[in-house]
């Protein structure tokens, strides 16, 4: 497991004013993904400008299950570092946080988080264990707009029409018409968990059946969709080449070249394109993954990652007060000008610029209209089994049918609920 996380040390000021004796070094442990490592990087700094005997090492993990295991493994150890950053929602419930982590609702800056996050981040007592590290988002496609354009393409109000678009795209460029990346596993389960707006607008009783085991992704005709759609787009052979071998920075990279027309992906890659690609940026758009109903158009919604304290932590005043600084305006502002923002903050008092990228701007449309967003099932529900990102991949690489991947996944799910101690399993 060690060899899995890379150490690095993003701040060692070396004021004259400060002895080394007095200075103190947090670590920071976070995902690779580049736009992680650039917002911490640009947090961290703020803050030991503002606090120069603060200093920071930053620890990199993968992502996906390999990523959950090292923060599962290090917490039931006693490893962890001083500050981490980790899923909101339901995955948050299997770290069993009560036990494991810092309550952080004494934090000075608080007040200033919203309740429409603190509710992903909490437990039944009213302990809040979290502070967002980014904006909410949107999970859905992005697409390469030049292309679009290109082709006199419209942007799908139904799948059936986003069907239609892949096959003009298959049959007239030399785009791949779906970018898949499969060897970085968790990208895999985006076109079934981005379908949930559309499971919600057919069944709004869903999650709550769900949660109390009166209803299944198997026997659910709507929440069975999402499975059935990442199985059509396989058989039809829309996919990159090499896609069990490319990575999520693979992806964003065909979507903003136009090597791909469409991405399904989560909003908080927008700054990574930025990063990797920032000639590219205004070619790459968002749209909501259609469902079948092209009145029920709608978003499914995210809520970022964020930054959690271990209860062992042996720094916790100092790593409190470190959370509640990115709980301010001034924190909003540095994540914008190191990564550019992605969609609201969850911050009071935070806005975004007027001259955010192309895809942010595609976005917020859906979240200016009531009934236009849902929450993910996984902030409805503490429900998610762990098995879904690879029986994903065996449904995008025809391996395993819509329907036999919806059964497993129920059965995985009931092994959870049970671990949860959920009533009615």
């Amino acid at each position: 497991m060690k060899d899995l996380v890379k150490k690095l040390t993003v701040i060692a000021f070396a004021f004259s004013a400060v002895s080394a004796a007095s200075a103190v070094e947090l670590s920071i442990l976070i995902d690779n993904n580049p736009d992680t490592v650039a917002l911490t990087q640009a947090l961290t700094l703020a803050y030991s400008k503002k606090h120069p005997d603060v200093k920071f090492e930053m620890e990199l993990r993968p992502g996906g299950a390999e990523g959950d295991n090292i923060v599962k493994t290090r917490l039931a150890t006693g490893e962890m570092a001083d500050v981490f950053i980790y899923n909101s929602g339901s995955l948050l419930q299997a770290l069993r946080p009560s036990r494991t982590l810092e309550p952080i609702n004494d934090i000075a800056n608080f007040s200033n988080i919203l309740s429409s996050f603190t509710s992903t981040v909490s437990d039944k007592k009213g302990n809040v264990y979290a502070v967002p590290a980014q904006t909410a988002m949107g999970g859905g496609i992005l697409y390469n707009k030049r292309l679009y354009k290109e082709l006199g393409l419209k942007v799908p109000m139904t799948w059936k029409e986003f069907m239609a678009n892949c096959a003009i795209i298959a049959a007239k460029s030399k785009a791949a018409p779906i970018a898949q990346t499969y060897r970085d596993s968790w990208t895999s389960q985006l076109i079934v968990l981005a379908d949930y707006y559309n499971v919600q607008s057919e069944q709004p009783n869903f999650a709550d059946d769900y949660t109390n085991n009166k209803a299944k992704f198997a026997t659910t005709p709507s929440a069975l969709r999402g499975f059935e759609k990442l199985q059509q787009v396989s058989e039809a052979g829309y996919f990159n080449d090499y896609y069990g071998a490319a990575t999520y920075n693979d992806g964003l990279n065909m979507v903003a070249t136009g090597k791909a027309a469409h991405y399904p992906m989560l909003t908080f890659a927008i700054p990574a394109i930025n990063i990797n690609t920032p000639d590219q940026i205004n070619d790459v758009g968002f749209f909501a993954q259609p469902g079948d109903d092209a009145s029920k158009n709608g978003l499914t919604v995210w809520m970022p990652n964020a930054f959690y304290l271990p209860k062992e932590g042996d720094h916790k005043d100092i790593a409190k007060d470190f959370l509640s600084y990115v709980a301010t305006v001034d924190a909003c502002n540095t994540i914008t000008n190191a990564i550019g923002a992605n969609g609201p903050y969850l911050i009071k008092g935070c806005t975004l610029p007027d001259n955010v990228f192309p895809a942010v701007k595609d976005m917020l449309p859906y979240f200016q209209v009531e009934g236009r967003t849902a929450p993910a099932l996984e902030f409805l529900s503490p429900i998610k089994g762990p098995m879904l990102e690879q029986l994903t991949v065996e449904v995008g690489s025809s391996i395993r049918t819509a329907k036999s991947a919806a059964e497993l996944y129920d059965q995985d799910v009931e092994k959870q609920a049970k671990q949860l101690n959920l009533p009615n399993w």
